[in-house]
């Protein structure tokens, strides 16, 4: 039996030798707003074992109380009614769903990621003259793309930002749905083609940090991952200028279609410049400039969805490249005969083959 004992302690010893490289990163954030949103996690998991306890502690007394063999408890078939129970059993729940709910609404109000930040921790504001790092987010398969506009660099799977300094993140998709999250920093946040969505936050530590992708998104979906760097203002401004000034080339709109293309683990690489209007072509899912933006259909469709010459020339002018990128093949149908005008009602200069779709 000694024996055993032993051998039962050694196999447990790669079980605890596993679980001594685990980080609780979720309970021990470097960010403000992860801070508040583990806080939020460790009220409500107290105020529901306020019930889950007791109720689990009843249950085995109740069982110990009144089993079979216990001739000296009462028992009594024709009870029904207790007021004090009744009044333990609804009051103390309910009670405890006030209060669930109070938070609830009072969190979803403070954490909003589209909230701009009121304060940098628990015991600072955000100065007022503070300007928030922006940073344009996009999800591509299966790597990350950041943009710092302001500083006019682009990077692949890694992200810098000063520590105590607001960061305004806007994030978008190249093509299916995906989820942004650094877990020390703050919650998850969707990406989603076509439309934009937002996340305020502030590191408050440095270091390294992990980042990935929270939504299965495809084959190469396991190794997009980056690292997150919080850094002081000194070394971010030399990791600015090392950006800049390193071989990494621009990223316009012909080199983001390469980068666009699905790749696995990529390794980082950094833009000395990219194009200004990339991110909101991205998001507009209008990068090839044969393509009308969606914000342009969209105007269209408001003054009653009539294109005029401008958005049926722009649909005549796609070629098999983008249509074959855009994921349209439709070689039985047809659209934009020819294009014409008032004074050349046949279109004579335009009556080329018709576009197929």
């Amino acid at each position: 039996m000694p024996s055993f004992k032993k051998l039962r302690g050694l196999l447990l010893l790669p079980a605890i030798a596993l679980l001594g490289g685990c980080k609780a990163v979720l309970m021990s954030p470097s960010g403000d707003i992860a801070v508040q949103q583990r806080d939020l996690i460790i009220v409500s998991t107290l105020l529901m074992l306020l019930i889950i306890i007791p109720v689990i502690i009843l249950t085995l007394v109740f069982a110990w109380r009144y089993r079979k063999s216990n001739t000296a408890a009462t028992y009594d078939p024709e009870w029904h009614h207790s007021t004090k129970l009744e009044l333990m059993i609804w009051g103390a729940p309910l009670l405890i769903i006030i209060a669930l709910g109070a938070i609830t609404w009072i969190s979803t109000h403070t954490l909003d990621p589209y909230r701009p930040l009121q304060r940098l921790d628990a015991d600072r504001v955000v100065p007022a003259d503070t300007k928030p790092l922006v940073v344009e987010v996009v999800a591509l398969d299966w790597k990350w793309l950041f943009i710092y506009p302001e500083q006019g660099i682009a990077v692949v799977n890694e992200l810098v930002a000063p520590v105590d300094r607001p960061i305004s993140f806007k994030i978008t998709a190249s093509s299916v749905m995906n989820s942004f999250f650094v877990p020390a920093l703050a919650g998850q946040i969707y990406a989603m083609p076509g439309m934009e969505t937002k996340l305020h936050a502030v590191i408050n530590k440095a270091g390294e940090y992990e980042g990935f992708s929270a939504n299965y998104s495809g084959a190469g979906f396991s190794g997009m991952r980056f690292k997150f760097h919080g850094v002081n203002e000194a070394d971010f401004d030399q990791w600015v200028k090392t950006a800049k000034a390193g071989d990494g080339g621009a990223l316009g709109r012909d080199a983001y279609l390469k980068l666009e293309q699905p790749s696995n683990r990529d390794p980082v690489h950094r833009y000395a410049s990219v194009s200004e209007d990339l991110y909101d072509a991205i998001l507009n899912r209008c990068v090839e400039s044969n393509r009308m933006c969606m914000k342009d259909m969209m105007a269209i469709d408001a003054q009653g969805g009539v294109a005029g010459p401008e958005g049926k020339y722009n649909i005549a002018s796609m070629d098999a490249a983008t249509r074959s990128r855009i994921g349209v093949d439709a070689t039985n149908r047809k659209y934009v005969g020819a294009m014409c005008t008032v004074n050349d009602p046949l279109g004579s200069a335009a009556s080329a083959a018709t576009q197929p779709i």
